[in-house]
């Protein structure tokens, strides 16, 4: 890990910023071929799916909490869906990863769910170059247990909102390193932007497992709507955890909460403090804060009176990135922090940070394509950094365990 520093862009880095222009959560080299994806092959069903191959492994945690997870469904009758108005309402789907009780018979949950995992199988390859082939999606496994009860007390609650294009199940690693530590950690899918999306139930104008409207760079009005579509969801979320009854809504402690999210998910949880003052402190995991015209987000116009971490790569850095961050940071003071990780990339934020090593180590990913996603960063320097900068925040801002 090394200190913030000033750098000046390489024909690489300008490459990627432009590629990477609406926040979408995609690593350097892979964009154009979702670009060049044709529309026909856009529309098309997804490859099928490897039913045996390699089984990945995500970190354990290293909290002295077991972890129980549950799913929430949430709709909001009062707006349409933007990407899709046939559907008539605003979904959105959350898990909840909280402190359990006991995990006796609660079977540990998977990270991809059969039709996610399948969708995930044709995404990954067209989106980040991942293999077509040879990878068992489908039998990782979180650290999570299914229906285990909360333990009893009331935890502090930090939301967590995914890179664009990508879903919350990208992010368990982290997610259950801090529900392991004393944090009630609920990840947040926003469908029609989130890679792959399962709903309990199906329902008119959807497909039961929903795929992104994205397969590359969104335009700038896909881009204005993305993150105002996000505030809204992440509103919503906040509105349902404040009437959420049963011993998981006793559990909740919503006079500290925080939030933190990666690339298009840090812009927006950037602006959420800024927006929502039920929120204490927030995390942006390398997100610009502005349009992709340049107008800067309100928050880097007008700066945020609460901590704000803004936590990046050497191997993401750019100049629209330096004047989104220099400007929210000139405007806030102290309050805001910025920290760099060394040998890194984009993709460190999330599971791929422990999973494309694997797939390296398989021979299933070039050393080129994991420096691509993830940087030349060892896997568990890599785990152990970002889990160490986030969790440090979060245990001074919006300190964790029962009160």
């Amino acid at each position: 890990m090394t200190p913030s520093r000033a750098t000046s862009p390489t024909r690489r880095t300008v490459t990627r910023a432009g590629l990477l222009a609406a926040g979408l959560a995609l690593a350097p080299g892979t964009a154009r071929a979702s670009a060049s994806t044709s529309a026909s092959s856009a529309s098309s069903s997804p490859a099928s799916p490897a039913v045996s191959g390699l089984a990945l492994r995500l970190p354990p945690p290293t909290g002295p909490y077991r972890i129980g997870a549950t799913t929430l469904p949430l709709v909001d009758p009062s707006r349409n869906d933007p990407w899709d108005p046939a559907i008539g309402v605003r979904e959105v789907m959350a898990t909840v990863l909280h402190p359990a009780r006991t995990v006796r018979g609660c079977p540990r949950a998977p990270q991809l769910t059969e039709g996610e995992a399948e969708l995930f199988t044709f995404l990954a390859h067209a989106v980040h170059g991942l293999p077509a082939s040879g990878v068992d999606w489908a039998a990782t496994r979180t650290h999570s247990h299914t229906g285990a009860p909360v333990l009893p007390g009331r935890w502090p609650v930090l939301l967590y909102t995914p890179g664009g294009g990508e879903a919350r199940s990208l992010g368990t690693s982290l997610a259950e390193e801090l529900a392991s530590h004393g944090w009630v950690v609920v990840t947040v899918d926003h469908p029609g932007d989130a890679g792959q999306v399962e709903f309990p139930g199906p329902r008119p104008g959807r497909d039961r497992v929903r795929r992104t409207v994205f397969l590359g760079p969104p335009t700038a009005g896909q881009f204005r709507t993305m993150i105002d579509t996000r505030l809204a969801d992440l509103r919503l979320v906040l509105d349902r955890l404040e009437t959420l009854g049963g011993p998981l809504g006793r559990a909740l402690d919503l006079g500290r909460v925080g939030i933190y999210g990666h690339s298009a998910g840090g812009t927006a949880a950037a602006q959420a403090l800024y927006d929502d003052r039920r929120l204490a402190a927030a995390v942006n995991l390398e997100g610009y804060l502005d349009q992709v015209d340049g107008t800067l987000l309100p928050v880097a116009r007008y700066g945020v009176d609460r901590p704000l971490l803004l936590l990046g790569t050497d191997g993401f850095r750019d100049a629209r990135l330096d004047r989104s961050w220099g400007a929210v940071l000139a405007r806030s003071g102290a309050r805001v922090r910025r920290r760099q990780l060394g040998d890194a990339a984009h993709g460190v934020f999330t599971d791929y940070a422990a999973l494309v090593p694997q797939l390296q180590a398989a021979g299933l990913v070039t050393a080129a394509g994991r420096v691509r996603l993830v940087g030349a960063i060892g896997a568990r320097e890599a785990v152990r950094a970002v889990r160490h900068e986030v969790r440090g925040f979060f245990a001074r801002r919006v300190p964790a365990g029962a009160q």
